[in-house]
């Protein structure tokens, strides 16, 4: 038995700005801090094992704020293991491999890894990314800028729509999470509406219709049990 916790970052200065984000990569308002605190409180009993993240720093800052309230005492490191594409490694991305790895064991005996992934990230807004929402629907009408946003399979222009964004994540929670999770750890993912809402899907084995009308508040954790591949929702 293990627990997957899930948590969508807390408010970011463009969600308050009323701003398309995607992959613009901005940090939490002081809401989203409160946000984060507040879910944090709420995990803080839970013993977690490993940390998942997005690249984009409003998921790291949530995680690494709500994991200050954790009663535990690990502390957060982030893991650099190189590309996962298969991608030759650079000389910088060598180094910080090389350079990161703790040598002393006094130091290793309560790490909280964190692994960093693109995958988690944020649907990719495309052409819609930096522009004020409420100018968009005026130029393109609130109904299909509700398309854009909601649709399971209509993208906007140059960006991502839900099922693109799931063909990166349902793998990674497949190939990456729920291993960890049949070993009995307990794990913790910060991410984002989107990225998690596609992740629920799989979990929850949502159609493409019940998907659309799913809602991921900000800094609330959503927790499940893993036993035996199968789900069991506990709040």
């Amino acid at each position: 038995m293990a627990l997957l916790i899930l948590m969508r970052h807390g408010q970011s200065m463009w969600n308050a700005a009323g701003l398309f984000t995607g992959w613009v990569d901005v940090p939490l308002s002081n809401k989203g801090i409160e946000e984060a605190i507040d879910g944090g409180k709420k995990i803080a009993e839970y013993d977690i094992d490993e940390v998942h993240v997005s690249t984009l720093i409003r998921a790291q800052m949530t995680a690494m704020i709500a994991l200050a309230q954790n009663n535990h005492g690990k502390t957060p490191v982030f893991q650099y293991n190189g590309p996962s594409d298969g991608s030759n490694t650079s000389q910088n991305e060598a180094r910080m491999i090389e350079w990161a790895q703790i040598r002393g064991d006094a130091g290793s005996t309560s790490i909280l890894p964190v692994h960093v992934s693109w995958q988690l990230n944020e649907r990719m807004y495309g052409d819609l990314q930096g522009l004020n929402k409420d100018a968009t629907r005026e130029q393109y009408g609130a109904e299909q800028v509700h398309i854009w946003r909601r649709s399971y399979d209509v993208p906007p222009p140059n960006g991502e729509s839900l099922e693109l964004t799931a063909n990166r994540t349902i793998p990674y929670l497949e190939n990456n999470i729920i291993p960890q999770l049949s070993n009995g750890k307990n794990l913790f993912v910060a991410a984002h509406g989107n990225s998690l809402r596609s992740i629920i899907m799989s979990i929850e084995s949502l159609t493409k219709e019940q998907v659309l009308s799913l809602e991921v508040p900000t800094g609330v954790p959503i927790i499940y049990q893993f036993q035996e591949n199968s789900w069991i929702k506990l709040n």
